[in-house]
């Protein structure tokens, strides 16, 4: 792949997302509707609020305007930006040719203060015992499941918390780290746990009853748990980290495969959601020493480069089936490989998989779209979903090849 493109096509994401303030729509965002939060009936009913969700989501057309849902940020794409400006950081200061293309130190810097302390204030309120984060929408999941807006979860407040951690790393502010080292005690009491017959357990999604046996939920509290101990050396932090871990790798299939969750409608194989896990695993291993999923990290690597994308790097959604081309798909690869240390080993599959993704699922104006499907597909602009992780992911793998480049 000519880097040339990777990095115009980055060029153009980055400044797309800065023109739109970082604010945009959301897959999941029906429910901000003025129109149907105006309609009390139908917001109290469960199945309403579902059909609202899966209609604006699954539609190929945008709804958002007419029935009137504002752009907005939310705090895990927020998050999701902060790390990437804290890789841009990273590269300019190995890479000072790049400034011409990605823009000065000075310059990356205030963004990464700037998107930092927004990250701050969008914060989660409520009797929480550290600093969380959620979703800037209301969520009816299946099961009856409901979630209202900014209610925290393991996932958001991983992505946001770690990425101040980076923050203060980049930038050496303190107030930084001290909120972010907070967030583990939210893990430790506010969120419950789904206990196995080994003593190990899962970390629920969050404070509220349900979702309490997802894999990539629970090694992503494993994860912040993990940050949080390399900075705090809290015993009781990487002992639960350890406990959530052998939970996980106990669930893995011999191939080295994970279904979504334990329950019966959880068995699911999906791409992205392998990579998180992956990501979880490894951050335990490297901030704690502990050898505990060293084979299954291993083992779950080779399924995930082997059974998620096709030769000419088109990513798969399922271990078994193409669509939908979820934009997670190509994303969380060039994360995945760069946290594992095993970009330059996979670095062909990279370039051959983000090739694709500009070339596919890039538009004109910078955004990157949702979900490509065999029928109509949904080529949306979704600021958390598609841009930020993208913008995320893109900044792992231009901090990558330039490092590779320069070692060959």
């Amino acid at each position: 792949m000519d880097n040339d493109l990777a990095f115009t096509s980055f060029k153009r994401l980055k400044d797309y997302c800065e023109e739109e303030q970082y604010k945009g729509w959301d897959p999941y965002d029906g429910l901000n509707s003025k129109v149907f939060q105006a309609l009390p009936l139908l917001k109290k009913s469960a199945f309403f609020r579902e059909v609202m969700i899966q209609g604006f989501k699954r539609s190929p057309v945008n709804l958002r305007p007419l029935m009137q849902v504002p752009k907005e940020h939310n705090a895990k794409g927020i998050g999701l930006f902060l790390q990437g400006y804290c890789n841009l950081v990273k590269t300019v200061r190995r890479h000072p040719e790049l400034v011409s293309v990605l823009g000065t130190e000075d310059a990356l810097l205030a963004k990464v203060s700037e998107v930092a302390d927004l990250l701050v204030s969008i914060q989660s309120q409520g009797n929480y015992h550290g600093a969380c984060w959620g979703y800037n929408f209301d969520w009816q999941a299946r099961g009856g499941l409901f979630f209202p807006k900014y209610t925290p979860t393991v996932v958001a407040t991983n992505f946001c918390a770690t990425a101040l951690m980076e923050a203060y790393e980049i930038t050496g502010q303190p107030v930084y780290l001290d909120l972010a080292l907070t967030s583990a005690d939210f893990v430790m009491k506010d969120l419950h746990r789904h206990n196995m017959d080994d003593g190990s357990f899962l970390f629920s999604y969050s404070p509220l009853q349900g979702n309490d046996t997802v894999y990539n939920a629970s090694l992503l509290g494993s994860r912040l748990l993990s940050y949080c101990y390399k900075y705090t050396g809290r015993e009781e932090l990487r002992e639960a980290a350890r406990q959530s871990v052998k939970a996980c790798v106990k669930g893995q299939s011999e191939e080295g495969s994970w279904v979504y969750g334990l329950l019966p409608i959880q068995k699911w194989v999906d791409s992205f959601h392998t990579g998180y896990n992956l990501d979880g695993l490894i951050a335990f291993e490297e901030l704690t020493g502990d050898k505990l999923a060293h084979e299954a990290i291993e083992k779950g690597l080779r399924f995930y480069v082997e059974r998620f994308f096709e030769p000419d790097g088109t990513p798969k959604y399922y271990h078994n089936q193409m669509y939908p081309i979820d934009i997670h798909c190509p994303g969380q690869l060039m994360v995945t490989l760069s946290r594992l240390h095993k970009f330059e080993e996979y670095c062909e599959l990279a370039e051959k998989v983000m090739d694709w993704t500009i070339h596919h699922m890039q538009d004109k104006q910078g955004y990157f779209y949702y979900q490509l499907k065999k029928g109509i597909s949904s080529k949306l602009s979704y600021m958390r979903w598609s841009n930020a992780f993208m913008f995320y992911a893109m900044s792992y793998y231009l901090l990558e090849t330039e490092n590779h480049q320069n070692h060959a």
